[in-house]
């Protein structure tokens, strides 16, 4: 629990092994949940999971029939409602049976902390490119009833920006640019970080299964929220890359999300002026 909210974070994984375990054991003691999804990887991060959760269970002393239930359920191929039998353990791993994308795994980790309950739902990739050291931070604003969403800005200075590349930093900022116009969060920067908390009345308020599946998932996200009529906060942090590569090719990733958004926009610009003056 962290200043009267419970919290769960969300670890969003594909193919990330050698990254996974070392992420889930970063995270600070006051986390509540920890729900891990695997979207189908194609390399050992499965294993690396499961292997992770196997040495936790050995070291709480739980019995050998109930490591031998988890053990089955996760080999299955977990899905949400499988989970729920799951949800008061610690760490909850989840298995998509087929790759969703990284929103499709995130909108599993979203509905699996609603039904735990959790006050504040945080999403930390599990590539290691985001320091836990500062989630407090990330999650300061949701828990403080200052924004419905907050979310990482790595482009606040010149000093948070040496480390990221000048074409990603080229990309990043013609996204940003696109991504307020469409959403109307005109203070907001940053879009494509993945760093973000959220609070459970925002979620409860959203259609999780209306929004965009994979990396265009965090754009669209702010366009519902702001339809929504839901605040949002940046943190200012510093960008960080390690050995991991990046999912994101921006050569076709601009294209195809350019679309989306604007989609996005006049579904939003519908939503929040048509539809509300239809209705009254």
């Amino acid at each position: 629990m962290y200043k009267g909210s419970t919290v769960g974070v969300v670890v969003p994984a594909h193919n990330e092994e050698g990254f996974i375990g070392e992420v889930i054991d970063s995270l600070p003691e006051y986390v509540d949940q920890v729900f891990v999804i695997d979207d189908c990887s194609t390399d050992g991060t499965w294993t690396e999971i499961k292997e992770y959760v196997d040495a936790e269970v050995n070291q709480a002393g739980v019995t050998d029939d109930s490591a031998e239930q988890i053990a089955v359920a996760d080999g299955a191929g977990t899905t949400v409602s499988e989970s729920q039998t799951f949800l008061d353990k610690r760490i909850v791993p989840v298995r998509h049976q087929t790759n969703g994308g990284r929103g499709a795994a995130i909108q599993t980790g979203y509905d699996l902390a609603l039904m735990s309950g959790m006050d504040a739902v945080a999403v930390l990739d599990g590539d290691g490119q985001m320091d836990p050291n500062i989630l407090n931070e990330i999650l300061d604003p949701v828990v403080e009833g200052e924004a419905d969403y907050a979310k990482g800005n790595r482009l606040i200075s010149r000093r948070h920006c040496t480390q990221m590349s000048n074409w990603r930093f080229f990309g990043n900022a013609l996204l940003t640019f696109l991504t307020k116009i469409a959403s109307g969060h005109w203070k907001m920067r940053d879009p494509q970080n993945g760093y973000t908390a959220i609070s459970a009345t925002a979620l409860e308020q959203l259609s999780l299964n209306d929004l965009f599946n994979d990396y265009g998932f965090l754009n669209d996200i702010l366009i519902h929220l702001d339809a929504n009529g839901m605040t949002v906060q940046d943190v200012p942090m510093e960008a960080f890359y390690g050995d991991e590569s990046s999912g994101i090719r921006y050569s076709s990733f601009v294209p195809k999300l350019s679309l989306l958004l604007l989609r996005g926009c006049i579904w939003r610009l519908h939503e929040k002026y048509l539809s509300r003056t239809e209705s009254e």
